[in-house]
């Protein structure tokens, strides 16, 4: 592991949550935080695909934390259902925002539940100006809420998506490139499931490519 990267703990509104910190040496660094999949499911902070994006925000030269929601790893309490966790995230945001208070941008990333809760965090936290939702799963839960969906981002997911069907991404794509003023980029990995379990290269190079392109914008 990288020495560069801190293990934390970060008070939250359930006890203290488990958190993987990397803190830039560039000033106004953008930030980044990356939320892990269902808990229930045993998703934690360290799923590859979770670890994976962590990196390709810290080879960017984002400060970037990942975090275990309440009840998962060493973090206190136990799992709430989706609203526990929107709180967990937000208290996670709040020490990241504190801890660089003078950060350039500010990044929230998702895979499978997690891009739920980072979607949700997105509609109630106007500073984030960019997204990154790695396999949603608009078929579990609904995602109408993002309406309008405040800012630009990437939805990607793979092509061999065992538990989504491709329709229900086609119907969200429709609906959010209907709105004006934002992009919303839905990418489809071809030989990928829903866990880019032998795609996990071709989602690095694309997310590389997406963070790379937007970063510079600012």
């Amino acid at each position: 592991m990288d020495s560069k990267i801190l293990e934390i703990f970060i008070p939250g509104p359930a006890g203290r949550l488990e958190a993987k910190y990397y803190k830039s040496k560039k000033i106004t660094s953008p930030i980044a935080l990356i939320l892990h999949p269902h808990p229930q499911y045993g998703g934690t902070m360290n799923n590859k695909v979770v670890v994976d994006t962590f990196n390709v925000f810290m080879e960017n030269d984002f400060s970037v934390c990942r975090v275990n929601f309440r009840g998962v790893g060493k973090s206190d309490g136990e799992f709430d259902n989706g609203q526990g966790e929107l709180a967990d995230a937000a208290a996670a945001l709040d020490w990241l925002e504190r801890e660089n208070f003078d950060n350039s941008q500010c990044w929230i990333a998702g895979f499978s539940f997690g891009s739920l809760i980072s979607m949700q965090l997105l509609m109630r936290r106007p500073e984030i100006n960019r997204f990154i939702a790695i396999s949603p799963q608009p078929n579990v839960y609904d995602f109408s809420f993002l309406s309008p969906c405040p800012s630009s981002g990437l939805m990607i997911y793979g092509k061999k998506d065992e538990l989504v069907p491709v329709e229900h991404l086609d119907e969200l794509n429709k609906r959010l490139s209907a709105q004006k003023g934002i992009k919303v980029e839905f990418e489809s990995v071809h030989e990928a499931n829903h866990f880019f379990s032998k795609a996990d290269e071709t989602l690095v190079k694309s997310l590389n490519k997406y963070i790379k392109r937007e970063s510079a914008l600012y």
